[in-house]
């Protein structure tokens, strides 16, 4: 951590820079964050940014070998399973939380690994309404592996478009005006120039997709997929094709690795940063210090059925148990220096997978609860979504 640029924003905040900040990220978007954003930027030792890219791409080497290929298969839904799937995911989510070692320095410890996009769009558009806000240097960086804002956009362009018009490629959600990640939507349309579709308005004719503008039907070629199968299913809402078919369609993000590179994946992994990780029904019995574990649905988003430090009797009431691992719990440490006092963090370090998995950018959740997510974190201040700058 930079405790000299921490010390720095500590002191030279104000409530009254917060909400210039907030202003300014709204009137950019022209429509609200729905989420809370927090009131610090976290400022972060290259070195430690280092040794996260560095595991994330251990990690996947592991998850992207044939022997996990062949196991995983049976992660995917025959429902769900995709034709055509890419050898490899093209946007990935590590997430780690921080702890303090022996020695008192901060080390990553994985969460969670996601095959399926983040907040690519919205994410260096609230790093640099912090910098403005705040008047921080205009250097410091935040994007990952020498990128600056315009290769970022370059890079984050070509994967969802993959040399396609903008007209035929389109970001696909379920009742976008609803989402609370509409923000990132809109930094997508910019950056892309593709159109949210909402899954429901799509239509099918033989194996071909199309959407509606001004009054015409415009054939989709590719999607970057923002659907998430769970919240599908949650809402009732049917898809007006079948994920089986065989369309003339290409996916930024093919989605079977949703499901390959999910909390299914945990306890393959085989790394320092790894807590212990075991399918629930491959235990023998359940452990004795409950409290020292965390429950998790294989498929779940946005912490969904997740209970850290469950009871015995949760435990048993746990009818799939194929379904859902038991994670060591990771007691994240303080590592924020706030007004408020010291806060955790977790770290979600995102890839984009074309020719090479590449770390390009990361997004902060941080918090004071049991766990990081936003929903966990009602209630607080200097807590929320946030973005790291490294030094």
């Amino acid at each position: 951590m930079s405790q000299e640029l921490r010390r720095w924003f500590n002191s030279h905040w104000t409530p009254a820079k917060y909400q210039a900040f907030l202003a300014s990220v709204d009137a950019d978007l022209g429509d609200p964050v729905e989420f809370r954003v927090s009131e610090t930027p976290c400022f972060f030792d290259t070195a430690l940014a280092e040794r996260m890219c560095a595991s994330g791409i251990d990690l996947l080497e592991q998850l992207t070998n044939p022997d996990y290929m062949r196991v995983s298969d049976r992660a995917v839904p025959e429902a769900y399973r995709v034709p055509n799937e890419a050898p490899h995911p093209m946007f990935v989510q590590v997430d780690y939380g921080l702890i303090r070692d022996a020695d008192g320095n901060i080390q990553p410890r994985l969460v969670e690994i996601q095959g399926f996009p983040s907040l690519y769009g919205f994410q260096p558009l609230m790093a640099e309404h912090y910098k403005s806000a705040y008047g921080l240097d205009p250097d410091l960086k935040y994007l990952l592996d020498g990128l600056d804002r315009p290769a970022y956009n370059a890079v984050l362009r070509d994967a969802i478009l993959g040399g396609h018009d903008p007209e035929n490629v389109i970001l696909m959600e379920i009742d976008p005006e609803q989402q609370k990640t509409r923000c990132d939507f809109i930094c997508t349309e910019r950056i892309a120039g593709i159109r949210t579709v909402n899954i429901r308005d799509i239509e099918q004719k033989g194996a071909n997709l199309f959407y509606s503008a001004h009054g015409r039907q415009v054939p989709i070629e590719r999607i970057y997929n923002r659907t998430i199968i769970d919240e599908l299913e949650r809402k009732g809402v049917e898809a007006p094709f079948r994920w089986t078919d065989d369309l003339h369609v290409e996916w930024a993000g093919h989605p079977n690795w949703y499901f390959r590179l999910s909390k299914f994946s945990m306890p393959f992994l085989k790394h320092e940063t790894v807590p212990e990780t075991y399918f629930m029904n491959t235990l023998d019995h359940l452990p004795d210090d409950p409290e020292n574990w965390v429950l998790k649905p294989l498929f779940s988003f946005a912490g969904l059925g997740v209970i850290v430090g469950p009871t015995r009797a949760e435990l048993d009431a746990v009818r799939e148990r194929e379904n859902y691992i038991l994670q060591r719990r990771v007691r994240f440490d303080p590592v924020i220096d706030t007004p408020y006092g010291m806060t955790m963090a977790e770290v979600r370090l995102m890839f984009i997978w074309t020719d090479r998995p590449r770390p390009v950018n990361t997004i902060i959740r941080t918090g004071r609860g049991k766990m990081m997510g936003v929903d966990q974190n009602k209630g607080l201040e200097w807590v929320g979504a946030s973005a790291a700058f490294y030094v």
